[in-house]
């Protein structure tokens, strides 16, 4: 089953400069792993070391947030949209 895989602009530098990339998968957990067996310079971005994913790191199979879903091993199905959205911190100065 053919998914694709989101790239944000923040990431591509380490993806050839893809912005998606398609994977053949049945879960999240499996098409991140693919990915990462691609693009080894992308895993310390995505997973911490202990293989988890990064706790800034948002992760949606098509409009759905898999934390409201099965987390990682939320399953997927050809066709779906896996969007990798980095939380980027950041704010005013200056302002209370």
């Amino acid at each position: 089953m053919a998914v694709t895989i989101l790239i944000p602009t923040a990431l591509r530098q380490f993806t050839q400069n893809f912005s998606e990339v398609e994977i053949e998968a049945l879960s999240v957990e499996e098409a991140l792993k693919k990915l990462k067996g691609l693009y080894p310079d992308l895993e310390k971005h995505i997973f911490a070391d202990d293989n988890t994913l990064r706790n800034f790191v948002n992760v949606y199979v098509n409009e759905d947030d898999i934390r409201q879903k099965d987390g990682i091993k939320t399953a997927v199905k050809n066709g779906d949209t896996i969007m990798l959205i980095p939380s980027i911190a950041g704010g005013t100065h200056g302002i209370l």
